[in-house]
């Protein structure tokens, strides 16, 4: 071997060593960045939650207290109205990146629960956000905890139907596992699981009875899911629909629900027949509230033979309604039942509209988000939440009520907003798919 081939095996291992001390160094950075992050994230998510506990209790003169049923519903007695509180895309992000943002949500919503003191909290979806490069985590369990955490402070009842952002497919953890965490941890949590052959989790009727027993009103929660068609993440706004044995559950439960009213009327010396009045939640908006607005856009923001307009505005771009990709028979077998008389849903953070559709009132909840929207912490008319009456008689109203109004004040001062100007989109100006 000549001196030549030696100093080139030198040289050669001299690289190899080199490459391995760097690619060692890199992996220990990294490691350390993610240790870094980890110990962060536990840092503040433990003092958001610590936060969350803080709050007082709101103090009810009579508060309502749930029970279940013989068949497991959650069920309100009262001959007064039962007022609902909508909350939707409350959006906590669980991380240090969003822990300033995730302390203003909490603020926001701790000072409307407190001012009006609701019977019951729904949230349509969204709770967590664990969009890593907003939040800094991936863990969507924390979000979760923060809010619990909060609602149990509170003292209020609640429950939620999911998301799309809820369980993200890069998140920690899916729906069977939140919906653990919610069902088991929180002293006024009443959310279920749902039956297991129906799609989704969270699919759940609460029943509300007067002291004779007759169901006035039965609120139905549904999972409206997440993604498909290949959009794994989310990026090409392709959403699902509500199931088909979804609609069929609620078909065969809204038929139930009828034949134990007509019992109970029976055993009360009543000669009736029941037409349950029911409402419904759920995240992403049905078809109808695209083909709804489409038409009352097109009359020039005018009611139509099917259309009737509420309150509110438009305020999302492009196609205004981001509803499932698909087709679903939810809205045709509410028509058919006769039953279901409102629909409230979230999702369009800067929609608030409320228009009844062919006799159904479809309605926007007011959002809370801080954080998915770019500078949407910076803007307030869209932020707030959807109180909800429902009478002793099945009848209903519904109002939106904007969180920087004087009677919403909280233990925290609010932080400054521009209340910005949402004018609807023309309809020649609307992109639909």
């Amino acid at each position: 071997m000549n001196t030549e081939t030696k100093e080139v095996r030198i040289v050669k291992k001299g690289k190899g060593k080199t490459v391995l001390k760097v690619s060692g160094i890199i992996f220990g950075v990294i490691v350390l960045i993610t240790a870094v992050v980890a110990l962060t994230n536990f840092i503040t998510t433990n003092a958001n939650i610590k936060k969350a506990e803080s709050y007082e209790k709101v103090v009810y003169e009579n508060q309502l207290v749930p029970e279940q049923d013989e068949n497991g519903y959650w069920t309100f007695t009262t001959d007064k109205e039962l007022k609902v509180m909508q909350l939707t895309d409350v959006h906590i992000g669980g991380g240090f990146l969003s822990s300033k943002k995730d302390s203003m949500a909490m603020n926001a919503v701790a000072a409307m629960v407190t001012a009006e003191k609701p019977d019951l909290v729904i949230v349509t979806g969204d709770v967590s956000y664990p969009v890593p490069f907003q939040a800094g985590t991936f863990n969507n369990l924390s979000s979760a905890r923060i809010f619990g955490a909060l609602m149990d402070s509170l003292g209020v009842y609640w429950t939620l139907g999911y998301g799309n952002h809820d369980t993200e497919a890069y998140s920690y953890y899916g729906r069977e596992a939140l919906s653990e965490l919610y069902g088991e941890n929180y002293d006024y949590c009443i959310f279920e699981k749902g039956p297991d052959e129906v799609d989704g989790y969270g699919n759940q009727i609460i029943k509300v009875t007067d002291s004779k027993g007759i169901i006035t009103q039965a609120l139905y929660v549904l999972d409206s899911h997440s993604y498909v068609d290949g959009d794994i993440l989310g990026i090409m706004w392709k959403y699902d629909n509500i199931h088909e044995n979804q609609v069929q559950w609620y078909k065969d439960t809204i038929k139930a629900l009828n034949d134990e009213n007509n019992e109970t009327y029976k055993k009360l010396g009543k000669k009736m027949k029941s037409d349950i009045k029911s409402a419904a939640f759920f995240h992403i908006p049905l078809t109808e509230q695209k083909d709804a607005w489409y038409e009352y856009a097109e009359n020039n923001f005018a009611d139509t033979e099917d259309v009737k307009f509420y309150y509110g505005v438009a305020g999302e771009s492009s196609k205004v309604v981001y509803c499932g990709i698909g087709e679903d028979d939810m809205f045709e077998a509410m028509l058919e039942t006769g039953s279901t008389k409102a629909v409230f849903c979230g999702h369009d953070h800067y929609n608030n509209f409320s228009v009844e559709y062919k006799g159904i009132r479809l309605t926007y909840g007011m959002s809370v988000d801080y954080l998915a929207y770019p500078g949407i912490y910076q803007k307030g008319s869209q932020r707030g939440c959807t109180l909800i009456s429902f009478s002793p008689d099945g009848s209903f109203d519904c109002t939106a009520q904007s969180y920087y109004q004087d009677k919403y004040t909280g233990i925290y001062e609010k932080e400054d907003v521009t209340m910005q100007e949402i004018s609807n989109i023309p309809f020649e100006e609307i992109k639909s798919e």
